[in-house]
């Protein structure tokens, strides 16, 4: 077993965290192999910020592998209101086999890992989004065969998905550059972490004010939004700060001729990215969002599970991998 949680990508070793996405490609190209792993297992899903492709792909992904979801909104549940975070994981410790939790304060997912004697997932706080990062690099292996050596460009805010890309380049050797406007860059103690650790793996992490500087080269061009949930207020002001760091097609052809582009999506067509781009040939979103559900799989089943899954093929598939 690798762990109990999976709250940061920052939480495992390199091989790890390979280990998971060998894992999420197998069970990819053989559903069928792991359809009653988690049988009658049920996993409890908090959502304390609405989504499609978290609720679709954990609701769905739990269902694959033979288990079954419980959907609680924020209304039902009034974290640390209505029922403190203790209560609440003590609680479902007793009912279910898992809990996966998206919500506001990393502190709460923190906690509620602590607290509960289950496995708890991180589906998203404000500060990382470690499974959105986990299908972000199944699709980079996917479609560049590799993963050591590959340049990843994130241009935007240096928010969640910024930290998270950048915790699982470190541990597979990726380089990874964020371009963001000064004052919006990654927190300094993540940009910390990820240059040390990269410095294990062979790859490294950069942060630039200068979109131009990041793209050139890539061979991934990375977005998100410029205002996410909760930022509502700061919207007129983010889109005169992040208007130069719009991927359009004269920016993304600064990058590899071969170069793939990537949004973790909801996306602002005008804004951040171009419809030129977005639904050029170049683009993988959806293939990208549907790596949330197989990426998560290999999550949920290893955690829930309890012990490394060791069905046929899966050690001869690792043994070949070079990242």
């Amino acid at each position: 077993m690798i762990a109990k949680d999976f709250i940061s990508i920052r939480d495992f070793s390199p091989s790890e965290i390979l280990y998971l996405l060998v894992l999420g490609r197998q069970i990819k190209t053989h559903p069928t192999l792991y359809c009653e792993s988690l049988k009658r297992q049920t996993l409890a899903m908090i959502f304390e910020k609405p989504s499609l492709r978290t609720r679709v792909s954990f609701d769905v992904g739990i269902q694959q592998l033979g288990g079954f979801s419980i959907y609680l909104s924020p209304t039902e549940i009034h974290l640390g209101k209505r029922e403190s975070v203790y209560d609440v994981a003590k609680n479902l410790e007793r009912m279910v086999q898992g809990i996966m939790i998206r919500t506001f304060a990393h502190e709460i997912a923190e906690e509620m890992a602590e607290f509960a004697g289950i496995p708890v997932i991180n589906g998203l706080t404000d500060f990382s989004h470690p499974c959105q990062a986990m299908a972000d690099f199944l699709t980079i292996w996917e479609k560049k065969g590799k993963l050591e050596g590959i340049k990843v460009a994130y241009l935007g805010d240096g928010n969640n998905v910024a930290h998270s890309l950048m915790f699982a380049g470190a541990q597979l050797g990726a380089h990874v550059c964020i371009a963001s406007p000064a004052g919006y860059e990654p927190k300094v103690d993540s940009l910390k972490w990820a240059t040390n650790r990269a410095c294990e793996t062979g790859g490294n992490c950069t942060v630039t004010n200068d979109p131009v500087e990041a793209v050139s080269g890539a061979d991934v061009v990375y977005t998100d939004v410029w205002a996410s949930m909760g930022q509502e207020t700061e919207k007129a002001k983010r889109h005169k700060i992040f208007r130069a760091f719009q991927v359009n097609m004269p920016l993304l052809r600064k990058a590899k001729r071969d170069a793939i582009f990537m949004h973790c999506l909801p996306a602002h067509r005008g804004e951040e990215v171009t419809r030129e781009v977005i639904e050029s040939q170049q683009s993988v979103v959806y293939e990208q969002a549907e790596n949330r559900l197989h990426a998560q799989k290999s999550i949920l089943l290893e955690l829930m599970k309890g012990e490394f899954v060791k069905l046929p093929g899966l050690a001869e598939l690792q043994e070949t991998v070079h990242v």
